[in-house]
């Protein structure tokens, strides 16, 4: 596992807003699988860095918004824990400069890969967590994740993507979509289309476009299940 210089150690605190009594557990946290010759890396970490961060969140929105439905407030948790979300928040802290990868990976890109970056995130959350407890954790968390709760309804996902996720979620099959009809002039049609979830009654949708009729499909099922407001 590669060591920190006392300087570089230092710096890397300062930058997380965070000082581990742990070196090797930041050292893991910040490990691309892509290092082969390192059995320490951050995917087990992400894991539970996953859960610590979808807790954190849903406390914070049951405080924030006391009158929030369910709907609106797995809304703003589902967009503000997915991983570009992750990402955004280690943009502010600089993390793809501190994600140590394999040489060639690096010079890829793959520092830089979004995906990489969420999943790292998580990884220092649950660092955090297990070498400082979950205060420390919460407060890391609600220092990075300040300006996406000031403002979650920007991150929340298409009808779409979220319901999609919802049943994957749950281990259902992904949502089908079907043209049920195709009425009006050929300049000017308005499509209906139905959404199929396994074991649920389809909901039906119609705009003037396909992918919009599609949308509205899924918007539909999504409130008449009570899923989002």
């Amino acid at each position: 596992m590669p060591r920190f210089t006392p300087e570089r150690f230092e710096q890397v605190s300062v930058q997380i807003g965070y000082r581990f009594a742990d070196q090797g557990m930041l050292v893991r946290a910040l490990t691309h699988a892509s290092t082969l010759k390192h059995k320490g890396t951050y995917q087990r970490l992400e894991f539970l860095g996953d859960r610590v961060l979808g807790l954190v969140i849903a406390e914070q929105l049951f405080r924030d918004y006391p009158d929030g439905s369910e709907g609106e407030m797995s809304a703003y948790h589902s967009a503000l824990v997915r991983g570009e979300a992750c990402a955004q928040a280690g943009d502010g802290i600089g993390l793809a400069e501190l994600v140590i990868t394999g040489g060639s990976e690096r010079a890829k890109g793959m520092h830089l890969n979004r995906t990489v970056l969420g999943d790292v995130m998580e990884a220092l959350i649950a660092a955090i967590y297990l070498d400082g407890g979950l205060e420390a954790a919460q407060g890391f968390i609600l220092k990075n994740w300040a300006p996406l709760l000031a403002h979650p309804s920007v991150a929340v996902k298409d009808a779409k993507t979220f319901l999609q996720e919802w049943a994957l979620a749950r281990a259902l099959p992904i949502p089908a979509y079907r043209i049920v009809s195709r009425e009006g002039p050929e300049h000017e049609p308005v499509f209906v289309v139905a959404v199929e979830v396994k074991g649920m009654a389809p909901a039906e949708g119609s705009a003037k476009s396909k992918r919009a009729a599609e949308q509205d499909a899924a918007d539909l099922f999504l409130k008449r299940e009570g899923i989002r407001a």
